[in-house]
């Protein structure tokens, strides 16, 4: 007898078809899920319009949306006033999964596993685990403080106050809030974006794979075998996290070391928009290269794929643990450069030399404008990391593959016998 369909109940607080980051990377893992098994989907109420939207809009997926049934909980608006700001709306996310759990306590829907999706952090406990059945949990990351001398003589000390005091926040959750220890505890298996977050949960092997919450779709795009000039992109929002002032720093200190005639065909292209735009605009003034910088607001997402593939290389000196531009980059065969950190350096192929290690402050820039040198000037060099970049994409960065992932894990959850047997230098596709 063919056993049934298991039934997955996930919980998105973020989930916009039209969007990217956090509520992109929901819809396209509820999609995921709905591939190989039927999904309860539960997000707040003001992502219902979008959904609906999009589903209309997308007759040919009709196949996937009957395998999803999306249902709204959220608090009533009236007593939304208060949320406001960054923090605020993490104690609203808090509350709002602990209401959630109460709430489907009450309903009692039929389903096999309970699978807390977003928001991507090791420190928000979940409470899925009241309605006891099977729970998993993630993928969940890691994002480290960003080091002192990166962010107070830069940015100021606000800045760097706003910074620790977060980590402070964090800390408290890890180390004193209960209900983090009974969430890893009582979870059957854990998603982790990188290892930084297994280490800081500290969770044993059998408890957690490596699931990047970054991914994209195949993209049809021939690279041309030569780019006209050097372009140097980077987007992202203009706050201290992104490491903006790194970008442009080092970017400065490669263009000006370059002779006259390679200076014409070079730019740096910054897309995105954020408070520090008006900093970014001094730096870029003050350092002489306004002429070789162009700086363009946010854009549709259907804009971007032009960007992307006029662009030789995606630099990207972000400190956080995370990076969907990076999984984008890559699928247009761009090298990446960025930091080698749990984010961003653990997304890049084992084989790339684009990875530059913290040093001191003015060391870091160095190593980020001498791998722009190399990637200018070393033709061989540029053409095996572009490679390089492509192959990880395809083996690591494709949504499929993070639809295999899930799939094996509920398999395993539900009796099946299947291994996971997931690596990021093979080749996955889902039938």
């Amino acid at each position: 007898m063919k056993k049934q369909t298991p039934t997955i109940l996930i919980t998105a607080y973020a989930v916009n078809p039209y969007k990217g980051s956090e509520d992109g990377m929901g819809w396209n893992f509820i999609l995921q899920a709905a591939g190989r098994q039927q999904v309860i989907a539960i997000t707040r109420r003001n992502n219902g319009p979008h959904i609906r939207r999009y589903m209309q809009e997308h007759p040919l997926q009709q196949h996937l949306f009957e395998r999803i049934r999306f249902v709204y909980f959220d608090w009533p608006q009236w007593t939304l006033f208060w949320k406001k700001g960054p923090l605020l709306s993490l104690i609203y996310y808090y509350w709002w999964q602990l209401t959630l759990a109460c709430w489907l306590l009450i309903k009692r829907p039929q389903f096999d596993i309970a699978h807390n999706l977003n928001f991507h952090n090791d420190w928000t406990p979940s409470f899925l685990w009241l309605l006891g059945k099977p729970f998993v949990w993630g993928p969940v990351g890691h994002h480290p403080a960003i080091p002192k001398d990166f962010l107070l003589p830069v940015f100021g000390r606000k800045a760097w106050l706003q910074d620790r005091l977060l980590w402070v926040i964090k800390c408290w959750f890890w180390y004193v809030d209960p209900f983090v220890y009974i969430t890893k505890w009582r979870a059957r298996h854990i998603f982790c974006m990188n290892e930084a977050a297994a280490q800081k949960l500290r969770l044993p092997a059998h408890k957690y794979s490596i699931m990047p919450s970054v991914a994209t779709d195949e993209i049809s795009f021939t690279k041309a075998p030569v780019r006209k000039g050097f372009k140097v992109l980077s987007i992202g929002r203009f706050v201290p996290l992104k490491g903006f002032d790194l970008t442009i720093k080092a970017f400065a200190r490669f263009y000006k070391a370059l002779p006259a005639n390679l200076q014409a065909d070079t730019k740096l292209v910054l897309v995105g928009a954020g408070p520090l735009k008006g900093t970014m605009e001094q730096w870029i003034s003050q350092l002489g290269v306004t002429d070789a910088v162009e700086m363009i607001a946010w854009m549709p997402k259907e804009q971007l794929p032009l960007i992307y593939a006029e662009s030789s290389v995606f630099l990207f000196p972000s400190h956080e643990g995370a990076g969907m531009v990076v999984a984008e980059a890559m699928s247009y065969g761009l090298p990446v450069l960025c930091l080698d950190n749990s984010g961003p350096g653990a997304f890049l192929h084992p084989r790339s030399a684009l990875a530059v290690p913290y040093q001191q402050y003015d060391d870091t820039i160095a190593g980020l404008a001498d791998g722009l040198t190399k990637l200018l000037t070393d033709l061989p060099a540029y053409e095996t990391e572009a490679d390089l970049a492509q192959q990880r994409f395809h083996s690591w960065f494709l949504w499929d593959v993070r639809g295999r992932q899930l799939h094996q894990v509920y398999r395993k959850i539900t009796g099946g016998s299947q291994r996971l047997s997931i690596r990021p230098t093979q080749p996955v596709h889902v039938a």
